[in-house]
């Protein structure tokens, strides 16, 4: 995929021209007075400045700031702790500002301050910062523990009422927008994941392979497409920058009205390769995530992200080969759209041959994120037999994407191949700090369903829906 970054960059790069008129200004330096100065001052000289230099720090002015090592080092917010202090995570002893006094900072803020380090750190001569008053609390977000805990109840009601029948196959429409899709069932089993160390284009972080379970699932039979992916993203609706709509008023408003959905796009998110019945792309696993939710909360069934191990059993459907239908990639166009044959563009969903258990598109078209972290070294530790292998994530990079897209060559649409997400997916977006719903630079990457057949705990479920927010 790495081989067509300057190819994905230039249609990006295109997309955002045509809406340049529309759009905000980008790559605009970060302004001391307007965007650091207040943060200093509301959250860091109450305690470090003449009057009270807790550990010896004073950050009233520039020449005292020189004065501390370490403090600020200009160009590179690594090796500052100005910037490395304001990052941990919020239980770390280390925090400034510490919980008792505004910590930790939104996420925006530590962008900002680590933006301004990076770009030269420009503090005025002859500015001192003086205290000034913490802004009134955020109105808190309706898309909380107890929402979840709702839906919960609703997802447990609507299973007593299904009975316990055999799964089967189904299709279905979002319940507010009448959006087809489909979901096929998939009985739980035992299989080798991974590669073998001898499957031609393997990567190390593919094996050893080992012999896992999975529980019995639904999953997607195709990509979730535009028609159900765009009503969500696009509301007419003016929400905070969390999601959140700015109008929302308990006694008006449903419990999908309340799940967080992302703001209105700065440009045209297909980048000209199409909408109805092509696959939703560039969305980051936070968006993917709260989709999952916001349909949860219409249909009463729980739906998420797969794991990798799901998304590889799915994807094998039975076989040991590299490809659901053999070794031999020269069969791949029968099959899959990838870089020898897609023209440079994503594909309508379903128009390739599905894999054996009538799933299509799980080589190639666009790529699918999972629910998991990225570790390189999964298979190392995943224990023989372990059941329902899941990789918590605790950062946001690298998140786990499998089946390769339509820039990809053979090797990365094969049933074990692995992809970690990097930051640079965002670097063409010009807000500050980066959006939580969208990647200007992965127009090859989209995601599909998963419903479990055990339904899980509603503070699981909220894991699973949230796992992408406020991680830095």
């Amino acid at each position: 995929m790495r081989l067509h970054r300057s190819r994905i960059a230039l249609i990006a790069t295109l997309a955002a021209s045509v809406c340049a008129l529309s759009a905000s200004p980008v790559w605009a330096a970060v302004d001391f007075a307007r965007e650091i100065q207040p943060i200093l001052e509301m959250y860091c000289v109450s305690c470090h400045s003449a009057d009270h230099t807790d550990g010896d720090v004073d950050l009233s002015t520039i020449e005292k700031v020189r004065g501390s090592e370490g403090l600020l080092v200009p160009g590179q917010p690594e090796e500052s702790s100005l910037y490395t202090l304001v990052a941990v995570e919020k239980d770390d002893p280390q925090l400034m500002p510490p919980a008792d006094q505004g910590g930790p900072l939104k996420s925006e803020s530590i962008e900002l301050l680590k933006t301004w380090i990076a770009e030269g750190a420009t503090w005025p001569e002859g500015v001192t910062l003086k205290v000034r008053p913490k802004p009134p609390a955020e109105i808190p977000s309706p898309d909380d523990m107890e929402l979840v805990k709702r839906i919960h109840a609703k997802i447990v009601a609507q299973a007593q009422a299904d009975g316990d029948g055999a799964m089967e196959s189904y299709e279905a429409e979002v319940p507010e927008t009448a959006a087809p899709y489909a979901m096929v069932a998939i009985e739980g089993g035992k299989f080798l994941m991974g590669s073998p160390a001898d499957e031609a284009g393997r990567g190390e972080e593919e094996g050893p392979q080992v012999e896992v379970e999975v529980t019995p699932f639904w999953i997607g039979k195709h990509e979730v497409t535009w028609d159900e992916y765009e009503p969500f993203m696009i509301t007419g609706i003016e929400r905070l920058k969390n999601g959140m709509r700015k109008d929302f008023d308990p006694a008006v408003h449903t419990d999908v009205d309340a799940v967080s959905q992302p703001t209105t796009p700065y440009v045209e998110m297909s980048f000209g390769m199409g909408q109805y019945g092509y696959p939703a792309i560039s969305m980051t696993q936070h968006g993917a995530n709260k989709y999952c939710q916001w349909l949860s909360a219409q249909t009463g069934h729980f739906y998420r992200l797969p794991t990798e191990a799901e998304w590889e059993y799915a994807c094998r459907a039975g076989t040991n080969t590299a490809y659901s239908f053999g070794d031999d990639p020269a069969a791949l166009d029968d099959y899959a759209w990838h870089a020898g044959n897609s023209e440079e563009k994503y594909q309508l969903v379903g128009q390739k041959e599905p894999n054996p258990w009538g799933l299509y598109d799980m080589h190639g078209n666009v790529a699918e994120w999972t629910a998991d972290q990225f570790d390189p070294n999964y298979f190392k530790q995943l224990k023989p037999g372990a059941a329902n292998p899941f990789v918590k994530p605790t950062t946001l990079y690298p998140r786990s994407a499998r089946g390769g897209g339509w820039a990809d060559g053979p090797e990365r649409l094969r049933a074990a191949a692995r992809l970690g997400s990097e930051a640079a997916w965002q670097e063409q977006d010009p807000q500050l700090p980066k959006s939580q719903w969208y990647l200007t630079d992965a127009p090859w990457l989209g995601f599909r369903l998963v419903r479990p057949k055990e339904i899980p705990s509603a503070e699981e479920m909220y894991f699973y829906w949230n796992s992408s927010s406020n991680k830095r």
